[in-house]
């Protein structure tokens, strides 16, 4: 018997394999939660399935996503992050990521995690939505784009409301499973 799946991830093995263990688990952990930051925020105007097949290689560039390391990156190594083809080479972004690491530490700081301030927006518990369709989800809501705003004001880059919904279905504050896709009721 076959798994139903949402649609948007048919047909490709790396896709599937992240739809049916990750997309949409919530996820507490501050070292994850940073690395679903940085690549949702290097995903912006670039399709997901790009990011997720460099996955590896951000890791490996990004000490691991480790954000006290990656706060303290220096131009030598913004420029060899600018020669990896494994990555995506985009110097805005990439200086993005530096500033977003001391953002995301002054947030651990104020709320002893960033985990405790990004959940709190849905009190701490998941949105479950019912999409039909994964083409019925929107893009942005309300509290995206509080979040988004919020996150701004704190020093945040590349953290636009679109970047911030598909972080919060990345990382199970929204429940966007297809609701006769198998993980829709595991999440």
């Amino acid at each position: 018997m076959t798994k139903h799946r949402c649609g948007w991830c048919l047909g490709d093995p790396i896709y599937e394999a992240y739809h049916d263990t990750e997309w949409g688990v919530p996820v507490k952990d501050d070292a994850t939660l940073f690395e679903f930051l940085i690549l949702e925020t290097f995903q912006a105007g670039l399709s997901w399935i790009t990011i997720l097949r460099k996955r590896e290689n951000f890791r490996k560039a990004f000490d691991n996503f480790d954000y006290k390391k990656i706060v303290n990156y220096n131009q030598k190594k913004i420029d060899s992050l600018l020669e990896d083809a494994g990555i995506i080479r985009n110097k805005l972004k990439i200086k993005a990521t530096i500033s977003n690491a001391q953002a995301f530490i002054d947030i651990q700081k104020e709320f002893g995690s960033f985990s405790n301030y990004i959940w709190a927006f849905t009190n701490d518990k998941p949105i479950k939505n019912k999409v039909k369709n994964y083409k019925e989800a929107p893009p942005t809501t309300a509290l995206s784009d509080t979040i988004s705003k919020d996150l701004k004001k704190r020093g945040f880059k590349f953290v636009g409301s679109t970047v911030i919904y598909a972080h919060m279905q990345a990382t199970g504050m929204v429940n966007d499973h297809e609701v006769n896709c198998f993980r829709y009721n595991e999440v």
